[in-house]
């Protein structure tokens, strides 16, 4: 990347980080309520499932469903900037869309990152939760982590309006983690459920945490693959949304 553009993008993301922290409502929200949602839940888990299967499953439960939530995070970032009418002034800078989207997504990143590792060391440290594959559970928080940016700013540039935006992650959030089997086992679950729960970026999320706590590296790979491949798709539609300009809407 030329020296112009890694300065462009490092300014891009003093600045988002600054906006983000001087709003700390939304993400305090989606730090503290997931750790109370575990504290509150995990006996439930434990008591249906034994021993480690329950602890892992409350923590996995937790990481995916509240991690879907804060996709709001994400998309909040690129719906304001066209709510105060700057992101067409952003958007006629010299800064091209994909360094626009970095400098949006890396303060997006490390809050969800940080979500995430708290959760798990809770999990660890106050549940006793055993982690058998630290390095491939890194693995799949950053896969999962770029999958949940990608579809916020997806869902934050297509969005008319805030409201819109809000059903979008809140009922897309639900529906996503109860098909990828985070809150109910899918074995629990009708067939029809369990067939299309492989759409559902949720599953493969589930599937990679299970697999990383379990130490099993084959899972792990595939899973997280499949999440970046969705990862992927989302970007690819940010990026084209904010190259073209796509869904302008007198109402912002």
């Amino acid at each position: 990347m030329p020296r112009d553009a890694l300065h462009r993008t490092g300014a891009l993301i003093r600045h988002n980080t600054m906006l983000m922290l001087r709003e700390p409502g939304p993400l305090a929200s989606r730090m503290v309520l997931p750790l109370a949602f575990l504290i509150l839940l995990h006996p439930l888990y434990e008591q249906d499932q034994r021993g480690q299967r329950g602890i892992a499953q409350a923590v996995i439960a937790t990481i995916v469903t509240f991690s879907l939530l804060a996709m709001s995070i994400a998309g909040s970032t690129f719906l304001t900037e066209r709510i105060w009418h700057t992101w067409e002034r952003v958007r006629a800078t010299a800064a091209h869309p994909a360094e626009l989207l970095i400098g949006k997504a890396v303060p997006v990143i490390v809050a969800l990152l940080l979500q995430q590792a708290a959760v798990l060391g809770f999990g660890v440290a106050v549940l006793g939760l055993a982690v058998a594959g630290l390095p491939l559970l890194a693995l799949v928080m950053i896969a999962w982590t770029l999958t949940l940016v990608g579809m916020g700013a997806a869902l934050g540039l297509l969005a008319r309006s805030l409201s819109g935006l809000s059903a979008c992650y809140d009922i897309g959030g639900m529906i996503l983690s109860s098909l990828g089997g985070a809150l109910v086992p899918l074995t629990t679950m009708p067939a029809w459920i369990r067939h299309v729960a492989p759409a559902s970026p949720g599953y493969w999320a589930v599937a990679a945490l299970e697999a990383a706590l379990r130490g099993e590296a084959g899972r792990t790979l595939t899973a997280s693959a499949v999440l970046l491949a969705f990862a992927a798709g989302a970007c690819l539609i940010a990026i084209a949304r904010a190259s073209r300009g796509w869904g302008r809407s007198a109402r912002l």
